[in-house]
């Protein structure tokens, strides 16, 4: 998922600082809000329901996993968290998607709350901007100024910088501040957007296919480090068609397939080999071991 910028070169024109207070009385967000809540939400795409009438609710703290085959719609329900993408007016006047308590939100702000990881982000920021090569300094400290890596349309504060140096340690990422993200292994590159993820301190780490592109032993590193995120309180909501990825901690699972929610409930419950057969239309084993999940296709014996 791309988070797309008004500006070509990913950066804005000046900081967008000045709207935070600023939203109306009525959809501040309250402390307990749901992340999110949709409601009989439809998105068309060529004429197809890419999501249809879907209605689900994920808790602050309420580690979850969203998981199907390509083309589920996973990454337009992300796009509607992130108000990238927004659905069809509804006929009854509900609002069908609501974040943290709010219908209408500025995206610059709603950045600062949500810290997203995806495989398209990672490539933008390897493939750099309109000034060259992104460090990983700069990739952590642009997350306050919204922007991709771009620093010189907003003010850099000590504080940032700082905050910044905490964040890249906190992803084990310490060593990397001075380099830039295209002379980084994969891994080293996305321990640095953990790190641009977490240092607005954000109500949610929302992981769209998060190890796309990671060999075996940077996947389990990267993963380990959202498990100690997910203890110590930061609420994971994980997409992704790889059943390998939902860590122990993630207790609720959706299953998504053809832009409808086909079953919502308990890992245990969910993860099981009748349950992913009927997700990716195919027959599926599922092997269990210290709280993960592992799925393959099931061979038939002779």
């Amino acid at each position: 998922m791309r988070m797309n910028s008004p500006h070509p070169n990913g950066s804005r024109a000046e900081p967008r600082v000045q709207y935070r207070g600023l939203t109306p009385y009525n959809e501040r967000m309250s402390a307990d809000a749901p992340i999110l809540e949709l409601a009989d939400a439809t998105v068309l795409k060529d004429g197809r329901h890419v999501l249809d009438r879907l209605s689900l609710t994920i808790a602050q703290g309420e580690h979850t996993a969203i998981i199907g085959p390509n083309g589920a719609g996973k990454s337009i329900l992300v796009s509607l968290l992130t108000h990238e993408q927004r659905p069809l007016a509804p006929s009854n006047g509900t609002p069908p998607v609501r974040v943290f308590g709010r219908q209408n939100w500025d995206v610059f702000e709603l950045r600062s709350q949500l810290g997203i990881i995806s495989a398209d982000l990672h490539q933008h920021f390897v493939n750099g901007n309109s000034e060259g090569s992104i460090t990983a300094e700069a990739a952590v400290v642009s997350a306050f100024l919204s922007s991709y890596g771009i620093l010189r349309y907003g003010t850099v504060t000590d504080a940032m910088r700082q905050r910044a140096a905490a964040a890249l340690e906190q992803a084990g990422a310490s060593g990397l501040a001075s380099r830039t993200l295209d002379e980084m292994s994969s891994g080293e590159a996305r321990r640095v957007l953990l790190a641009r993820a977490l240092v607005t301190a954000p109500r949610a780490l929302v992981l769209d296919e998060p190890t796309t592109g990671l060999d075996l032993s940077a996947r389990h590193a990267f993963m380990e480090t959202v498990r100690q995120l997910a203890r110590s309180g930061t609420t994971v909501v994980l997409i992704t068609h790889h059943i390998e990825e939902i860590i122990p901690e993630i207790e609720r699972v959706i299953l998504l397939r053809d832009g409808r929610v086909i079953a919502d409930g308990p890992a245990a419950a969910n993860l099981t080999d009748a349950r992913l057969t009927e997700l990716f239309q195919c027959p599926v084993t599922v092997d269990a071991a210290d709280g993960y999940h592992y799925a393959r296709p099931a061979t038939k014996r002779a």
